[in-house]
């Protein structure tokens, strides 16, 4: 392999905001903070707005948006009287 052409990957710690969930993995992103973990280790942290413990698809707690009436019925609602215009 090539000398000087893989990035440093290195443990980083990622930090959910909304839930305040931590893991731990292999990665090469840039980060100013650390923190120190459980057992002592000093990581540096990566801040992440949502990750999968906290967003509603991996959660089950997704809302479906297209409940009785959806987009597509509002659509021919919306256009049945422009259609039925020209056909005449």
């Amino acid at each position: 392999m090539k000398d000087g052409i893989h990035p440093n990957y290195r443990e980083i710690c990622f930090v959910d905001l909304s839930n305040g969930f931590k893991f731990v993995t292999r990665s090469c992103a840039q980060t100013k903070e650390m923190v120190k973990m459980e057992d002592g280790r000093e990581l540096p942290l990566f801040k992440l707005e949502t990750t999968s413990e906290s967003h509603p698809f991996y959660t089950g707690t997704q809302k479906s948006i297209d409940s009785l009436g959806g987009r597509v019925e509002k659509f021919r609602n919306k256009f049945t009287r422009i259609g039925a215009a020209v056909k005449k």
